[in-house]
């Protein structure tokens, strides 16, 4: 019997097929697992959720094979590496370079961006045209980078060059630090620059240190299956221009180099608000504002555009979600009397969140960057506030605290972690100074008002109502 069973057990597994691909493992779990890491490049967690151009681009990879996405992030590129050799994760979508030294069984897909490494400066300083004009000066990079290691190998040429390494930041805190004067040069990919840009439009690209780096998907590659799938999924992006158009949201659009573009806001207040004025004054009465903060809202978020539509869904003048739309009865968010009225309701929302001692104008400047970060994020920019010994209930004070949470010290302390917590500084500072240019240009006799058009055709829609009890999802 014993041989018998023997001979039947071999028989059966010498009919056994082959263990399933790695391709397949995913199509039968339904799931990809995605390893990333917190960075304005690859992921991060929105006010809207998940967003980032790695997070972009794996979610329509995971939607294109049918399953469902699940993406974690790690602090590190060793951490990164360790995910996808241990196969807790198929793919690390983490801004990585093609040519990082990978464990067995593991390889890259093929390059989807490239990227240059920039010495940065400060705007009204004077531009240095090679590195042995910044020896008078700080530079000061990520310890252990890439861009470290960039400055070391350039040293055989520049024997007198020297920098600082920082062990506790990235590259987006040196940007950051850069603009407020705190040293003067640091090192950044041409990515990490673009997006840094937008947030500190005093930094200025002095000159490139290196040619064109590759960034590229690193896979699980027992075997081929998932390796050729990425190939083909980047080929057909490509040549759709769907990459393009991710990375375009992330890194194009140099509107937003310069936020407050007083020449065009002056031609639009003429041109566009008075449209949309008696809609602004209308509903800032229903709520007790004036309507000049409502209009720099929709100005901030639009440009009094009603058809404006973001890579995250969010559309119409005042930008709502869809969810906030609905929750407040708005209709139609292409409609502007439906979007502002929504925004003033959404407003009203956001400043019941506040806490009650909050005073004014603290308790509108902390409105305001709910309405752009998310009640969540500011919540733990105020503890953060607090930890450094800080009133939580200013907003000086907690506005220097808000870029904190773009550093994994700190984010991994509070609740909700990463956020880009220059973007609400940047969106107070911009609507208080669009306030400031309407109160001055736009006053009721002015010749702004003057010209104002007369109402715009009546709508089927009404002044949405706010459900006090209802969860809303922040704009962005």
């Amino acid at each position: 019997m014993k041989i018998t069973l023997a001979i039947i057990a071999m028989l059966l597994l010498g009919t056994c097929s082959q263990p399933p691909s790695v391709m397949e493992q995913i199509l039968r779990s339904g799931e990809l697992r995605v390893v990333t890491r917190n960075l304005p490049s690859a992921y991060y967690l929105g006010a809207d959720g998940p967003q980032g151009p790695e997070f972009d681009l794996a979610a329509r990879f995971a939607a294109e094979l049918g399953v469902k996405l699940f993406i974690y992030s790690v602090p590190t590129v060793a951490d990164v590496v360790r995910e996808l050799e241990s196969r807790r994760a198929h793919i690390a979508a983490a801004g990585l370079t093609r040519g990082l030294r990978l464990p067995g069984q593991t390889g890259f897909g093929p390059p989807y961006q490239q990227v240059r490494e920039h010495l940065i400066f400060r705007q009204g300083d004077p531009r240095p045209r090679r590195l042995d004009q910044t020896y008078d000066g700080h530079i000061e990079v990520v310890a252990s980078s890439a861009h470290a290691a960039t400055l070391e190998q350039l040293r055989v040429y520049y024997s007198n060059l020297s920098w600082v390494e920082n062990p506790s930041v990235e590259t987006e805190e040196l940007l950051y630090r850069l603009s407020r004067r705190e040293f003067d040069y640091t090192v950044a990919d041409s990515n990490e620059f673009a997006i840094g840009r937008a947030f500190h439009p005093e930094i200025r690209v002095a000159f490139d240190l290196s040619g064109g780096k590759a960034l590229a998907w690193a896979v699980d590659a027992r075997d081929p299956s998932l390796l050729k799938r990425v190939t083909a999924f980047f080929s057909s992006a490509r040549a759709e221009g769907r990459l393009a158009s991710i990375l375009d949201t992330y890194y194009g659009g140099t509107d937003r180099f310069d936020y407050i573009q007083a020449r065009v806001f002056m031609e639009h207040i003429e041109s566009r608000l008075p449209q949309y004025r008696h809609w602004f004054k209308e509903a800032a009465g229903s709520i007790g504002v004036d309507w000049r903060l409502l209009a720099a809202v929709g100005y901030q978020e639009s440009h009094w555009d009603p058809g404006a539509t973001s890579h995250t869904g969010v559309r119409g003048l005042m930008m709502l979600t869809e969810e906030t739309a609905q929750a407040l009865n708005v209709g139609d968010r292409l409609d502007p009397r439906a979007s502002i009225f929504g925004g003033a309701k959404y407003f009203v929302w956001l400043r019941d969140q506040i806490p009650k001692r909050i005073l004014e104008p603290d308790r509108t400047w902390f409105t305001l960057a709910a309405y752009n970060v998310g009640v969540g994020h500011l919540e733990d920019a105020r503890i953060l506030t607090q930890m450094h010994g800080k009133n939580p209930d200013s907003w000086n004070d907690v506005r220097e605290h808000l870029p904190l949470l773009t550093q994994e010290k700190w984010y991994s302390r509070v609740k909700r972690g990463y956020a880009r917590g220059w973007e609400p500084v940047r969106f107070v500072e911009n609507i208080r100074g669009y306030i400031d240019i309407l109160d001055w240009v736009a006053t009721d006799t002015g010749p702004a008002a003057q010209r104002e058009a007369a109402p715009a055709a009546t709508t089927t829609s009404t002044a949405p109502t706010t459900n006090s009890n209802s969860m809303l999802t922040p704009r962005r």
